[in-house]
């Protein structure tokens, strides 16, 4: 009888704790497993004090505050990108707002393109700090052009740096880490490669191949369950994304990057990042809403993903060809739908 009342209450409260969940989601900017973590699991300052993190892309964007935040936790870094000068001048900041020395951050010039350099660049780190903890693949270029008005040198562009690249120097740190028998691979891929995107489709293919490449590898290192493989995607986030992308040709510029006002503050995404790092998730889900509701009709709800992504798309891909600011325009109608 006793069961049976504990059935009956359990019951009752059901209705509840849905409501309860479905407003706490209206105001998420990141999937559960990962919201749980930030409330209830190991703080990155206590988890990623004194380990070496590698950085690639960390000249700007999600790798610039990536560097400030983890000098802050107390990380040893390298800081990797093709801009030497710019690097420069993250490593000041990073000294300046936090208490490490000098030599704890190591500033190593890195161009994923140059494959036949990542071995050296490997051994150089190395060589330096002894050991690779976490390796943080966050460089790459997006994309803003029309399918049919591109050029087929962009999209081995962009799988040559986005994938290829990626691909390429984590190769030279896993074996180490294996060895060491423990490490975190953590890689940033985007909402683009869970879901198609408009005016990326170069972009979304090396983000889908980057999903597809670490999920594989992790099924392969079963036999070392203290090596996390970890994929980031972020929605839209402040960044210098979308000033760099490719767009028709492989050297034309942008010339609407648009306005970034309505996209996730750099450094909330990296927050977030660093504690799903601290907590051993394997992948992250980050945006502010209604991004975040995307992530969770493609996951499991994909015939009426699609046919809101249609509608977005649509509207999406008419602002591009009339020069209106595509992404504002599209994050508009996705608020009003």
């Amino acid at each position: 009888q006793m069961d049976c009342g504990a059935l009956c209450v359990l019951w009752c409260l059901t209705p509840f704790y849905f409501l309860i969940g479905c407003l706490c989601f209206v105001f998420m900017d990141a999937d559960f497993t990962l919201m749980w973590a930030s409330m209830l699991g190991n703080k990155p300052e206590n988890k990623l004090k004194g380990l070496v993190v590698w950085v690639t892309g960390a000249s700007s964007g999600i790798g610039e505050e990536l560097a400030y935040q983890l000098a802050r936790c107390g990380s040893r870094l390298i800081l990797s990108a093709r801009r030497e000068d710019e690097l420069n001048r993250v490593k000041r900041h990073c000294l300046e707002c936090s208490n490490l020395q000098d030599e704890n951050i190591l500033v190593l010039p890195l161009d994923l393109l140059e494959r036949s350099s990542h071995e050296e660049k490997t051994k150089a780190v190395i060589e330096y700090f002894g050991c690779i903890d976490i390796l943080i693949n966050n460089c790459g270029r997006s994309q803003r052009s029309l399918y049919i008005e591109t050029s087929i040198d962009v999209y081995q562009a962009l799988m040559e740096l986005n994938f290829l690249g990626t691909v390429s120097i984590t190769k030279q740190v896993l074996p180490h880490m294996t060895r060491q028998g423990t490490g975190s691979i953590v890689t940033v891929s985007s909402v683009a490669g869970i879901a198609g995107a408009p005016l990326a489709t170069g972009y979304s293919a090396s983000k889908h191949a980057l999903q597809g490449f670490f999920n594989s590898l992790r099924c392969e290192l079963t036999d070392f369950p203290n090596i996390l493989i970890s994929m980031v995607c972020p929605g839209p986030v402040k960044s210098q994304v979308v000033h760099n992308a490719f767009t028709e040709e492989v050297n034309k510029p942008v010339t609407t990057p648009g306005n970034q006002d309505h996209k996730m503050p750099t450094s909330r995404c990296v927050h977030l990042m660093l504690v799903g790092i601290a907590n051993g998730v394997k992948e992250m889900w980050i945006a502010q809403q209604p991004f975040l509701l995307y992530y969770y009709l493609w996951q499991y709800i994909r015939t009426f993903a699609w046919f809101i992504t249609n509608i977005l798309a649509r509207k999406r891909v008419q602002n591009f060809k009339a020069g209106l600011d595509a992404d504002s325009a599209y994050f508009t109608k996705a608020k009003t739908s």
